[in-house]
C-alpha cells in the first residue's frame, strides 16, 4: 500500500522568509535517508511558501476564479509531504511518530492511504 503523509503548515513555516535551521535539515535528511534505506519512500518534498502559489476556485461560474497567495488560513496549507510504502495505516502512523522536529514544535501530520 502507498500512503500520503502531509506536513501541515503553520504561520511560521509558511512565511516567505522561513528557513529550517541547519540542525533541523540534518535531522530530516537523516530520517529521510533511513526511510530510503528501508525501501519506504516513493517521493518526498518540501513546498515553498503559499506566497508563491495560487488557488483555482470552481464556483459554478463560466470562468474559474484564480486567487494568488499568500493564503491566510495556514491550517489548510501543506508545507511538505512524503509518499511512503507500508503494509498498514498503523505501521505508517508508528513510523511517522518518529519524525524529527515533532518534539520541539506543535504541528500536524496527516496520513491518508492512496487509492490504488
Amino acid at each position: 500500500m502507498r500512503f500520503l503523509v502531509m506536513v501541515k503548515a503553520e504561520a511560521e513555516t509558511d512565511a516567505p522568509e522561513f528557513q529550517p535551521t541547519a540542525r533541523e535539515l540534518a535531522e530530516m535528511a537523516q530520517f529521510n535517508d533511513r526511510l530510503y534505506r528501508e525501501g519506504r519512500v516513493e517521493y518526498v518534498e518540501g513546498l515553498t511558501s503559499s506566497a508563491e502559489g495560487a488557488r483555482i476556485l470552481f464556483q459554478g461560474e463560466a470562468e474559474p476564479k484564480v486567487v494568488d497567495g499568500p493564503f491566510a488560513e495556514t491550517k489548510e496549507l501543506i508545507a511538505g509531504f512524503w509518499v511512503l510504502k507500508g503494509d498498514s495505516l498503523e505501521e505508517i502512523v508508528a513510523l511517522m511518530k518518529q519524525a524529527p522536529g515533532t518534539e520541539a514544535r506543535t504541528g500536524v501530520l496527516e496520513i491518508r492511504p492512496i487509492s490504488e
